[in-house]
């Protein structure tokens, strides 16, 4: 038992420092944070699957809140149960908390500094091209599941969201409705063979 409580602390400890780095480092809010959670927990760190992830990040981004914090919350119950759920959101919300802390207290001069500003339309360019990226790379793993619903309601979402006036709640909604029909449908097909 000893050995468990003191792994799972070496655990959070190394979830604390890869959350509070790459909140650290990244600009651009949860869509941007959620790809290179999957590169530290599923490609370095194997503590995740990359279907766990993609279910997290589905998760996150329809609940309440912060898309960065949802996902950490989820990732980090699910690699050290609730200590490691608080572990990463401590790590995720405080560099941000430090960071405009400090800025608050400059805000003037950084208002009116353009090389600050010309630093600021840089990065908006660079979160462009991770969204894109989490686009394509998430939306691969969709299509390479080969599962026809997936597929459609994803092609739907995109086609609602660039064609239609339609607000992206009602789409979330839609999508989040369509996947409990699919999988109320396949636990009673699973109950019928029993």
């Amino acid at each position: 038992m000893a050995e468990q409580t003191a792994g799972r602390g070496r655990r959070c400890i190394r979830l604390f420092l890869a959350t509070f780095y790459i909140s650290a480092f990244t600009f651009g809010g949860g869509f941007v944070i959620v790809p290179l959670m999957k590169k530290k927990f599923c490609d370095e760190r194997h503590w995740l699957e990359e279907t766990e992830m993609l279910d997290m990040a589905a998760i996150a981004q329809s609940s309440p809140g912060a898309v960065a914090v949802n996902a950490s919350v989820l990732a980090g119950y699910r690699i050290a149960g609730l200590p490691g759920a608080l572990t990463a959101v401590l790590g995720t919300v405080l560099p941000p908390l430090l960071i405009l802390s400090v800025i608050s207290l400059f805000y003037s001069a950084f208002r009116a500094n353009p090389v600050v500003a010309a630093v600021l339309r840089g990065m908006q360019a660079g979160v462009t091209a991770v969204i894109a990226d989490v686009v394509v790379s998430l939306g691969g793993d969709v299509v390479r599941s080969r599962r026809v619903l997936s597929i459609l309601l994803m092609g739907g979402a995109f086609a609602a969201a660039l064609l239609l006036p339609v607000n992206v709640v009602w789409i979330l909604i839609f999508c989040g409705v369509a996947g409990a029909l699919q999988g109320g449908i396949v636990l009673w097909k699973e109950r019928r063979r029993k």
